[in-house]
């Protein structure tokens, strides 16, 4: 137990269930140094929220607020406009339009943040998803987080009328061009005008997306946190991204960043927002023990991850997000 004067520093110390040693040094701190030490301490955390099937649908809503009452910090969806049969078959369900589906979540919640992860720049017209963007961030009262991706579905870029080859130079100009409709100033040929502009200033946090050096140097040169993925190395011609097998390959891809940020003169620190591999689709199915994952996210946060990307498994959701949030952030 904790012996803090304050009573109500007393009950948030027995509630988070810290170890005695570091409850010692938070009494010693007093209450405003717990709640930065507690808030240092547990990672910025974004967990996948159903949305394929009706009975999801139905009550989205309800397990936004959930996650929200449980102290989780965002929920993401995924961006699928046009995915072939095979896919849907073998890899997932069908998904709602990112933009409505978070609209309908903020609305239902007050601080919980919402997240793509990840939407595919691409696949959209710059000035298009820029007044999307700026629409969501500012009905949500700027609690947008914007995860992006150049994709990897070929036939997803076909059937939109795209060359998937072109999809890394698309993206980049999709993200100039964004970038500059965000100051809500007249630019280009036309004097084009996006407004009204994102709440978030100059906009939301841009995540970008991927393995590779090409995605590191956009996150370095257009953003403010890097999502690499946990995936395997015999996959990369498919997923078009290079494979992380393990925390050792993500610590080498981190100390790659750095460089990059470093010979790009990036001074400001960049979110690194880690899929543990304990927590993703891959280990859907598996029995992995609390302190598995708990040792997992310890040991990514020492090669340098700064917030976690969470997928829990559609069918078990609810029992899931409980279990994440109690048995697993609470001992972090």
């Amino acid at each position: 137990s904790c012996s803090c004067d304050n009573r109500d520093f007393a009950v948030e110390c027995t509630h988070v269930g810290l170890p005695g040693s570091f409850l010692t040094l938070i009494q010693i701190l007093g209450s405003r140094g717990y709640r930065y030490l507690v808030q240092s301490a547990r990672p910025f955390t974004s967990v996948s929220i159903p949305l394929g099937r009706s009975k999801d649908r139905d009550v989205l809503a309800d397990r936004a607020r959930r996650a929200e009452a449980l102290g989780i910090d965002a929920v993401f969806v995924t961006d699928h406009p046009a995915p072939p049969t095979s896919w849907l078959e073998s890899s997932g369900l069908p998904t709602l339009d990112p933009f409505v589906a978070l609209s309908f979540i903020a609305a239902a919640t007050t601080t919980l943040r919402v997240h793509t992860n990840l939407l595919v720049l691409p696949y959209r017209h710059p000035l298009a998803t820029a007044k999307a963007v700026a629409s969501l961030d500012s009905l949500s009262h700027g609690r947008l987080i914007l995860g992006v991706g150049v994709g990897y579905l070929a036939e997803e870029f076909a059937a939109l009328g795209l060359d998937v080859d072109e999809r890394g130079a698309m993206m980049e100009d999709a993200l100039i061009a964004m970038r500059q409709a965000w100051k809500g100033e007249p630019f280009g040929q036309h004097d084009t005008v996006v407004a009204p502009v994102p709440a978030q200033h100059p906009h939301p946090p841009i995540w970008v997306g991927g393995n590779s050096r090409a995605a590191m140097r956009r996150a370095v040169r257009f953003g403010q946190g890097w999502s690499p993925m946990p995936s395997p190395k015999s996959a990369a011609s498919f997923l078009g991204t290079p494979g992380i097998e393990s925390v050792d390959d993500l610590g080498a891809r981190i100390a790659i960043l750095h460089e990059i940020a470093a010979a790009e003169g990036r001074t400001d620190q960049l979110d690194v927002a880690v899929i543990p591999t304990s927590l993703s689709g891959f280990a859907h199915g598996a029995s992995i023990s609390d302190t598995d994952v708990l040792e997992e996210i310890v040991a990514l946060r020492s090669v340098g991850a700064t917030a976690l990307v969470v997928s829990l498994p559609d069918d078990s959701w609810d029992d899931r997000i409980e279990w994440l949030a109690n048995k697993v952030l609470a001992k972090i």
